[in-house]
């Protein structure tokens, strides 16, 4: 559970009765302070004794902190600060790890200069899904220079809600090819460092992705800190900021984006801008190596053989320019692969069906249960039954509501309930003569 429903609920957590000797907490390093020790206390204790015996906190302190929205409880009170952190700077005895399995060597790279001696774990050197390069694409990793769309960089509809059209239209574009080459939905996110943008980017795929059976959405459309814990194997990442950096600056927030994804990550950004940022330096100096614009292989289809260190043997690297090329790159590339796409699709719906149908298999109608003349019999005299209330019920209702209580219910001692109304008497009818 979390340490916030583990405060919200605790009374009711004490009551179950709770016995445990260990506790092991996940992102400690994202909790508050306050909210760390609330898992600690979920037992009644023992002969006036805690029976907890090990506390082991995981985290990355090198990560985003808790949010904490009061700025003076942030900037004065020092309350960003977890638990967790405060112990790794007090010097208090800890394991530090020194390898990571989660992303391919050459992405790591981008983040290993904020840990010590981080290196990596031998599956990261021996399986192919890490060794082998991203289908359509030259590089595992690049900085993507977008310059402005339709004359227009950064905007700000409202205060401290950040867009950029061209990026948003970039990163979808760039989604979308990655559809077309067979690259799984599932598989990529797209993800950006403002709440604006992310809204934009989620408009924007709804538009032109979601309705297409062919391309659909991506696994998750999210903001950087929001993704924090969560991983996928491709990352678009959107910078967003035109004029200067934003919030990037935080290096704590640069670690989480850039250790986001395993096997492919392509940044969108105004490369000027953050090459100059000197809080940035060691990861854009890697960027930097390689080429400012994207280059594809739009010849090769996921999955590929080749290797990520390996020039392709079967056409011609190409450029893209900025949005505009790549949005109508894009396009044209749809439609050329638009009967192989389909073909795949129906294809894979058929396999799907079938593997439904034996999972499923009809029911043989001959093979049933016949019903016997006694439980018909008895189901109809239930059908009837039930029926019967069902009337009785209609009927009670229909005269409650045509009753006239206030005529039913006299008063015991009125003159109503002891004399008759009086009666007009009219003349008998004369016969006609």
């Amino acid at each position: 559970m979390t340490c916030t429903h583990a405060a919200l609920r605790r009374n009711e957590l004490v009551k179950l009765g709770f016995k445990y000797d260990n506790i092991v907490m996940e992102e400690a390093a994202q909790i508050l302070e306050v909210e760390t020790f609330i898992p600690l206390l979920l037992q009644n204790p023992e002969d006036g004794h805690n029976r907890l015996k090990r506390w082991i906190m995981i985290g990355d302190h090198h990560q985003l902190p808790p949010v904490v929205q009061n700025q003076a409880f942030q900037k004065y009170s020092n309350m960003e600060q977890s638990l967790f952190a405060r112990l790794v700077r007090l010097s208090v005895p800890n394991v530090e790890l020194d390898r990571q399995g989660r992303a391919r060597a050459q992405i790591a790279e981008l983040y290993q200069w904020r840990y010590k001696g981080l290196g990596n774990l031998p599956h990261v050197d021996g399986l192919p899904q890490f060794q082998n390069a991203n289908a359509g694409f030259a590089f595992p990793f690049q900085l993507i220079d977008v310059p402005d769309f339709n004359g227009q960089g950064e905007s700000q509809p409202s205060p401290h809600f950040y867009q950029n059209l061209g990026e948003a239209e970039y990163a979808v574009a760039l989604y979308t090819y990655m559809r077309i080459l067979g690259y799984p939905a599932e598989k990529i996110s797209i993800l950006t460092t403002y709440n604006g943008q992310a809204q934009l980017i989620r408009d924007v795929c709804q538009r032109r992705c979601e309705a297409n059976p062919l391309i659909g959405m991506p696994a998750k459309v999210s903001t950087v800190d929001k993704y924090q814990g969560q991983q996928n194997d491709y990352i678009i990442l959107s910078l967003v900021r035109t004029r200067n950096i934003g919030h990037i600056r935080d290096v704590r927030r640069l670690v989480v984006a850039l250790s986001r994804a395993r096997l492919g990550l392509y940044v969108l950004g105004r490369s000027k801008v953050f090459m100059d940022c000197l809080e940035l330096t060691p990861a854009m100096r890697i960027f930097a190596k390689l080429p400012r614009k994207l280059v594809i292989l739009p010849f090769e289809a996921h999955p590929t053989c080749r290797k990520w260190n390996e020039r392709s043997q079967d056409g011609e690297a190409m450029e893209i320019e900025d949005t505009i090329h790549m949005t109508h790159f894009v396009r044209e590339f749809y439609m050329s692969n638009l009967p192989a796409m389909t073909e795949a699709y129906e294809a894979a719906m058929a396999e799907y069906l079938e593997a439904q149908r034996i999972l499923n298999p009809p029911i043989d109608e001959t093979q049933m249960d016949v019903e016997t003349e006694e439980e018909r019999r008895r189901r109809e005299a239930m059908e009837r039954k039930k029926k019967q209330e069902m009337d009785d019920k209609k009927e009670a209702d229909i005269h409650f509501e045509d009753m006239d209580h206030e005529m039913q219910e006299q008063p015991a001692g009125s003159s109503a309930a002891q004399e008759a109304p009086p009666t007009i008497q009219e003349p008998p009818a004369q016969e006609n003569p």
